[in-house]
Formats: structure tokens, sequence, C-alpha cells
């Protein structure tokens, strides 16, 4: 984690960025509850995921413009995540934007941690299990429609 005296705050850049992304990320591998999911996801994969995170925050802090995708069909594919993920994924993410970033900057990176969380938790549980095999379904053919 990047340390800051009193007052003094990372200005934002892909560089602090990308330190969020590594320091978050490497405190979920330790969760013991959203470990297992991610590893289990992610396996040796983690370099990509990690760039692909600097990516999406780039994108949407900086306006890079890098990430391409849809967070939502690509995380409805996770078996087995419930509330409580959701929970302790953003108490992880409040923890290392606390006095990293100047407070809009910060209020910012949490805004949007908590408007895709939302959104993400009324896919997962807002709707019949019908309506989410659907969703599933309807991504995999959008997969194999783009592979052909």
């Amino acid at each position: 984690m990047l340390h800051t005296t009193e007052g003094e705050h990372s200005l934002i850049s892909p560089e602090t960025l990308a330190q969020l992304v590594q320091d978050f990320y490497a405190d979920v591998r330790k969760d013991p509850l959203l470990g297992p999911v991610f590893e289990r996801e992610i396996g040796d994969q983690w370099d990509a995921h990690l760039v692909r995170m600097v990516d999406f925050w780039s994108t949407v802090m900086l306006g890079t413009r890098k990430f391409r995708g849809n967070l939502v069909h690509r995380h409805m594919q996770l078996p087995d995540v419930t509330p409580e993920h959701f929970n302790a994924w953003i108490q992880l993410w409040a923890k290392h934007t606390t006095d990293r970033f100047d407070n809009h900057t910060t209020y910012k990176l949490r805004r949007v941690a908590y408007d895709i969380g939302r959104q993400l938790f009324q896919a997962y549980f807002d709707t019949p299990s019908s309506r989410r095999a659907e969703h599933a379904a309807e991504h995999a053919r959008q997969q194999a429609d783009a592979l052909a």
C-alpha cells in the first residue's frame, strides 16, 4: 500500500491506479471468503486479470478507453456468489482507497465500485434464478457468435 503522511495524497495516474489494483487484489487473494472464488476463476491468469483491472480503472478514472467488456455478463458466470461476497469486496475496496488519494478521487473510486456492486448484486439476487440462467445462456450465445 502507498503510505502517505497527514494531508499528503497521491495524484491519480496510471502508476497509482496500478498500485491500488495490485494492493487490493493481493488482499482479495488472502481473504478467506473472496480468495477461493477468485482463485477458482482466475487460476494462474492473475497477471492478465490485473492488467485488465488496471485498464478498467484507467478508463473510468483517466478516460484512457483501454477497457472493453461487459462486467455483468462476465461476473454472472461465477457460481456460488453470496451477498457476503459483495460486502467483503466493497469493504476491502474502501480500505484500499482510504487516505490514498484526495477526497474527490476517493469518492469517485468508491462511487464507481458501489455502482458496479449494486448492478451485479441486482443481477444476482433481484432476478428469479430462471432469468439468471437465461442471462448466462444469452452470454454463451454471444460468445459463440463472436467466435464464428
